[in-house]
């Protein structure tokens, strides 16, 4: 198994970024995949969830009404689109296949003027 996360970056308060994270190594449409992140000095925490179909998703309250998970089965990528950002949402992006506790790098995304 292996997921690449990509499109972390710098952005100021208020602007966007769409995170992706490449899977392979296992049938991807079959999976519920999952976002969380980690700020300094906090724990890990859930972002988010989609399932496999891509007909569900789940978010934290904390990111409800400005970030989109989605995910494309042909491509096998799962995305989270981020908006509105703030300052508090800065953290490392790790994309997570709950199923079999497999984890990317990380992507690191920070908001900031």
């Amino acid at each position: 198994v292996q997921l690449v996360e990509s499109g972390g970056g710098l952005v100021q308060p208020g602007g966007s970024l769409r995170l992706s994270c490449g899977a392979s190594g296992f049938t991807f449409s079959r999976y519920i995949m999952a976002w969380y992140r980690q700020a300094p000095g906090k724990e890990r925490e859930l972002v988010g969830s989609i399932g496999s179909g891509g007909e569900t998703t789940h978010y934290a309250d904390s990111v409800k009404g400005r970030f989109t998970i989605s995910r494309d089965n042909a491509k096998s990528t799962v995305y989270l689109q981020m908006n509105s950002l703030k300052a508090e949402d800065t953290a490392v992006y790790y994309c997570r296949l709950p199923t079999l506790n497999e984890w990317g790098q990380g992507t690191q995304v920070t908001v900031s003027s």
